[in-house]
């Protein structure tokens, strides 16, 4: 009787343990589910990075042979530059009390 006992213990102890590893196995699934959506996200962040890093790289080399071919012989012109005030100090001091504007 005291055998059976100490056995029926040791089974409940079992059967408790055996519950936990079953928790903790479903916790860890989901975690490695988790961490496989992230993987897979970042797996398509790289390679749209890859793709564009590519693509700047073949329009950077496409722009030094054109300077180099001399394609790039007309520079591309600035529109005028607006006649925008000029600001200088009445004197010395550099307070904003004592700034004026001055028109080119």
């Amino acid at each position: 009787v005291e055998k059976n006992l100490k056995l029926e213990e040791k089974i409940n102890m079992l059967q408790q343990q055996n519950e936990e590893l079953r928790a903790r196995i479903e916790q860890n699934t989901v975690i490695t589910r988790q961490l496989s959506e992230e993987n897979a996200n970042l797996q398509e962040y790289v390679e749209k990075e890859v793709e564009e890093k590519k693509k700047l790289s073949r329009t950077n080399e496409e722009l030094l042979w054109k300077l180099q071919e001399g394609d790039a012989v007309s520079p591309v012109k600035l529109p005028p530059a607006p006649s925008t005030p000029f600001y200088r100090c009445s004197s010395g001091n550099s307070s904003p009390a004592k700034v004026r504007t001055l028109r080119r």
